[in-house]
């Protein structure tokens, strides 16, 4: 079989050309890079890129081929996927089948033989830009590609946690002995973020993103979890509206990603959009307590405004951004001192990543116990 050329295309007019990786075809969306060497698998099937195409920022991708152990959902999210070196074939025990073969499987349009080096670079000068992944008979003239591409829509207004949610709520059983009872409102959740508190006893109800406080308060939650998920949080305002609801009756609170952005906002703090985000495996925190910095998984585009360590007053009584980005300063991490709510913007269950903020479960856990 002969090779099908393929073209990255950006909003701004940039265009790399490369071959087909996955299905041949067009796809649209917001074009960001993620530094994580390995686990491009969790990333895929991770909610939170919804409607957004990948560039890998290692220049090898699909060693370890794809396996039926590591999604982190139903299906493949991201929108596109743009590799410099696809491995020619996989090598790992617990591979199925090629990474390039699930692709098209799924119907996700990618491409591959690009600079992705290049591409990361022009993004963190830029900033994040729309973008389309166009092979085969979709390849069009330049102007046509670009055309499309501007006529997309951008991730800023985005309200994507409808996509994303659970239709129907579902439980997952604490393991072992049960300790709590969580309500955890699926944004776009990864499946690795229950398990990990199914781990610690928890058992977990998770519920539609549309939920409200009368259906928390149905499951006997001990405590509430916010998930990740995609979109733009300036939007997610009846899920601002439950988290208020949360706070006035004192139940205990964890929020990570998206459900760390509403959190801010519940407490009164704006958001915005960082330029080209923060995704990967690599991505140091400061904890304003102790000083200490962990290494963190994150994938986010957008931030909670305010100034490392910095106290403010809310409706709920005193905060604290408890975490602030070693790299830029970002929020990363929010404290409610007057009562029992907490939040992070990177990924505590870390799948795939670091492990050095799993502990963050352990103290949600705390947080129910000291409660009762």
């Amino acid at each position: 079989m002969g090779i099908t050329e393929a073209a990255l295309v950006l909003e701004d007019g940039r265009i790399f050309r490369g071959e087909s990786f996955g299905r041949v075809g067009a796809s649209l969306g917001e074009v960001v890079f993620s530094t994580g060497m390995t686990g491009y698998q969790e990333t895929l099937t991770d909610p939170s890129y919804h409607r957004q195409i990948v560039v890998a920022t290692a220049p090898q991708i699909g060693n370890t081929g794809w396996n039926d152990e590591d999604d982190e959902s139903t299906r493949i999210w991201a929108a596109g996927y743009a590799v410099r070196d696809p491995a020619p074939r996989p090598s790992n025990w617990r591979s199925r089948r090629p990474l390039d073969e699930e692709l098209a499987r799924q119907g996700v349009v990618g491409i591959a033989g690009i600079d992705t080096r290049t591409v990361t670079r022009h993004l963190r000068r830029s900033g994040s830009l729309r973008g389309g992944v166009f092979s085969g008979a979709a390849l069009a003239s330049d102007d046509d590609m670009i055309a499309a591409v501007s006529e997309s829509a951008g991730m800023t207004g985005a309200y994507l946690a409808a996509d994303v949610t659970t239709v129907e709520p579902y439980v997952i059983p604490a393991e072992g002995r049960k300790r709590c009872t969580v309500a955890a409102l699926d944004l776009g959740m990864k499946a690795s973020i229950p398990r990990m508190m199914a781990t610690r006893g928890m058992e977990v109800h998770v519920l539609p993103s549309s939920s409200t406080v009368e259906d928390v308060l149905m499951t006997g939650a001990d405590g509430v979890f916010l998930s990740n998920g995609p979109g733009d949080p300036a939007t997610a305002d009846t899920q601002v509206a439950l988290v208020r609801q949360v706070l006035e009756r004192n139940i205990p609170l964890f929020g990570i990603c998206l459900g760390h952005q509403i959190l801010g906002r519940a407490l009164g703090r704006a958001t915005y959009k960082l330029p080209y985000g923060h995704r990967g495996l690599n991505i140091p925190v400061i904890d304003a307590s102790s000083g200490a910095v962990s290494i963190t998984a994150q994938n986010h585009g957008f931030a909670v405004e305010g100034e490392p360590r910095e106290e403010f007053v809310t409706d709920f009584g005193r905060a604290q951004v408890s975490h602030h980005c070693a790299n830029d300063g970002a929020v990363e991490g929010l404290r409610l001192w007057d009562g029992p709510a907490f939040s992070v913007q990177f990924h505590p269950e870390a799948a795939a990543g670091p492990h050095d903020a799993a502990p963050l479960f352990d103290q949600f856990s705390r947080l129910m116990e000291e409660a009762h």
